[in-house]
């Protein structure tokens, strides 16, 4: 019979590869270890943001519910209360990944529920950190890192991919009832709200997204030497995430921002393309 830790991790595989799309064909770059730990990180997440797309009222009590059964289990106990757990406690315990970490992922995604406006970049970036960021920091202890540099390029690399998430979810967020654009961004390209609810891009609200979009590119060229810092062991998988992210924020540029009703995404066989090229940039 299999122990609970392995069904966990089991369970964990499953969900990853039904709904991991950017994320999952990169985790076949690692080792079966860090793989499965990967896998961990991301179905808890995945919970998480599930939790937060329930219907019926949402309130923060189902997220501190959660947080106290997360809490419970990172320290070995009701380890039997979900699927996850036991998964999420091997990997938080072998790779030492700060508790904090999970804790922020938590706010992140409890953020969406009472959602407000921000009003600065640095609200968004904090918003950034707390959904994306920590994230990033969560991955590069899986990985492995040689230097404590590491740490403040994985919070700009994930600063960068969750850019790319709002420039391509712009619409779609807007139709929820949510606005990531910094209300000082909208002022400073004289871009009206109504903007966002046409099917064409307007010309203030093209140059407001590509505004945003420089944010980001800037943010991955500050990210880039994380690739030396990390294990070799993982360079493949992390090289892969990020190009993959980068080539969306090419398509979106070169689509002329054009992202008002409709949903870009990289291929499939561009995403094999450069899960091969970095496999064996990598080996």
């Amino acid at each position: 019979m299999n122990r609970p830790v392995e069904v966990s991790y089991a369970w964990c595989a499953d969900v990853a590869r039904r709904r991991a799309k950017n994320f999952y064909p990169s985790f076949l770059l690692l080792d079966a270890r860090r793989r499965r730990s990967m896998c961990a990180v991301y179905a808890f997440m995945r919970v998480c943001d599930d939790l937060s797309d329930e219907p019926g009222e949402k309130t923060m009590e189902v997220f501190e519910d959660w947080r106290v059964q997360m809490q419970s289990a990172l320290q070995g106990g009701g380890l039997d209360s979900h699927p996850v757990w036991p998964a999420l406690h091997d990997t938080v315990t072998r790779y030492k990944i700060p508790h904090e970490y999970l804790h922020q992922m938590i706010d992140g995604v409890a953020y969406d529920i009472a959602f407000r406006r921000m009003n600065t970049f640095e609200e968004l970036y904090a918003y950034c950190y707390r959904v994306a960021s920590v994230v990033g920091l969560t991955v590069v202890h899986i990985l492995g890192f040689r230097s404590p540099d590491a740490l403040p390029l994985a919070e700009k690399c994930g600063v960068a991919f969750q850019l790319t998430n709002i420039l391509r979810d712009v619409s779609e967020d807007f139709g929820n009832g949510r606005l990531y654009l910094p209300a000082e961004d909208l002022t400073r390209f004289s871009v009206a709200e109504s903007d966002l609810a046409g099917q064409r891009v307007s010309e203030p609200l093209r140059n407001l997204l590509q505004f945003e979009a420089a944010r980001a590119k800037q943010y991955y060229r500050d990210a880039m030497p994380l690739l030396d810092l990390v294990e070799p062991s993982g360079r493949a998988m992390l090289r892969a995430i990020i190009e993959i992210y980068s080539r969306l924020l090419l398509l979106i540029e070169s689509e002329n921002y054009e992202v008002l009703g409709r949903r870009l995404s990289v291929s499939k066989p561009r995403k094999l393309w450069i899960l091969a090229k970095s496999y064996l940039k990598s080996s």
